[in-house]
């Protein structure tokens, strides 16, 4: 008899675990039941700021592939059902039929995947449930956004929080002709930066026309005689808005791992060993947005929710529970993103990162050019490195330019994995040719720069 196999969450991580342990057992070795509660599996959600920018079509464009393509693929995947409770003595789940009156029924499993990814940060502030204010997380949320753009009218958008979702979000905005203001409770906006280079950031997007409000705490979503956003106050001063946006971030949703009485970490993540198996479970694995990742730098756990990751732990999944052997190592917490046509990109460790695991370090920041300084299109960026002071070892690096800037973050990720040091970095045999860089690449004069200030601070 086979095998039943039963995973909660149908989009990357859930999937991927399912696709791969299909391709390595067949139907009658191991049945796979999948379980979502939206109305789309298998998406890019990191495509959603630009559906609703315009950039891309959506929702059909960010669907990897459909649930009925799972299901000729031996996938049984039930769209529109929840599980509300998981019952690890007895070996099955509860799930609720949200589309049929809401009825439930019980589901064994010899096996047990939870991707249940991560919900928007969104604080108990009087008015936030206001049917305009919307976070942004699922293709569902994207779709209900875009029917509020459609029928709110007015001009003016208040983004809560700067960080990646937020400066996305407002890009997004600003294409479809809203007035956009973003509401930042730290000192600059993107905490995934240094305070400096968030300043950059800043200045940049007060130039692009985005209303940046630093050291705004929210404390009341205002709401007309319809009960609908009309304005967002902060401690002094009120923001008017026909839409609210949450870019506060979003955090693991594990409440039915909570309430099962499995290993959260400090974040409310899941805790994996290197196969993503759940610790101390046997026969359930954990993987994407809920669950907290090795950070290769640092040496602990972070919650990280990105597509990329949540990818990879479904390849893990699908092969160990398909049989196969695979790990998943950590990270080293590589992020980019764009807010019109800057570009901002971080991996490895902040200032306050290095500091908090004990770590000393310098700093190197340096300007250059995305190209040849003489070559048409040259356009400025900043790289900012931290190398432990002793060794020299690179802990991390930010860039904030135009185009170009981004996806040299790339380099420093593949430094931070070797373990390299900013010296050794110096005579990387990087591309050059004047349309593409300068002689000297940016993060290379960073490096050069960052090896020096190792020699100055000594032992």
């Amino acid at each position: 008899m086979a095998e039943r196999l039963v995973i909660i969450g149908g989009d990357a991580a859930g999937m991927s675990a399912a696709s791969q342990a299909r391709r390595l057992k067949k139907p009658d070795e191991l049945e796979i039941v999948a379980f979502e509660r939206g109305r789309y599996a298998s998406y890019s959600a990191c495509g959603i700021p630009y559906w609703t920018g315009g950039a891309v079509d959506g929702p059909d464009e960010l669907i990897a592939r459909t649930p009925e393509e799972h299901r000729s693929r031996g996938i049984d995947l039930r769209m529109r059902t929840e599980i509300t409770e998981l019952d690890l003595d007895r070996g099955r789940v509860r799930a609720r039929d949200l589309d049929n009156g809401g009825t439930e029924s019980w589901t064994g499993f010899d096996k047990l995947v939870l991707a249940t990814g991560a919900v928007p940060v969104r604080p108990g502030l009087p008015g936030i449930d206001a049917p305009n204010v919307h976070g942004v997380q699922t293709l569902d949320d994207g779709q209900a956004l875009l029917e509020t753009l459609k029928e709110a009218g007015g001009d003016r958008a208040v983004v809560v929080g700067a960080g990646y979702i937020g400066v996305e979000m407002a890009e997004a905005l600003v294409r479809r002709g809203y007035r956009v203001t973003v509401l930042e409770r730290g000192e600059q906006p993107m905490s995934t930066l240094d305070p400096d280079m968030g300043e950059l950031v800043y200045e940049a997007m007060c130039g692009l026309g985005i209303e940046t409000v630093r050291g705004a705490t929210v404390t009341e979503v205002r709401t007309d005689e319809r009960g609908r956003a009309r304005a967002v106050a902060t401690e002094d001063a009120e923001y008017p808005a026909d839409v609210v946006v949450l870019g506060m971030g979003v955090r693991p949703q594990t409440a039915l791992a909570r309430a099962a009485g499995l290993p959260l970490g400090e974040s409310g993540g899941l805790l994996t060993d290197l196969s993503m198996r759940v610790r101390g479970q046997e026969h359930i694995w954990a993987g994407g947005d809920c669950v907290e990742v090795l950070d290769l730098v640092s040496g602990r756990t972070r919650h990280i929710a990105l597509g990329t990751h949540a990818n990879k732990h479904g390849q893990v999944i699908g092969a160990n529970v398909g049989g196969g052997y695979a790990t998943f190592p950590g990270v080293v917490g590589t992020a980019v993103s764009k807010v019109c046509d800057l570009e901002i990109a971080r991996t490895g460790l902040l200032e306050a990162q290095a500091k908090a695991v004990g770590l000393k370090f310098v700093t190197a920041t340096v300007e250059s050019t995305s190209r040849a300084g003489y070559f048409p299109g040259a356009r400025p960026m900043h790289v900012k490195l931290l190398a432990e002071r002793r060794t020299g070892r690179l802990l991390g690096a930010q860039i904030v330019g135009r185009e170009g800037a981004g996806k040299r973050v790339d380099v420093a990720a593949v430094a931070l994995t070797a373990r390299m040091t900013v010296e050794e970095m110096t005579a990387l045999d990087l591309g050059y040719a004047p349309p593409f860089s300068p002689v000297w690449d940016p993060v290379l004069v960073a490096a050069r720069k960052a090896t020096a200030a190792v020699r100055a601070a000594g032992a």
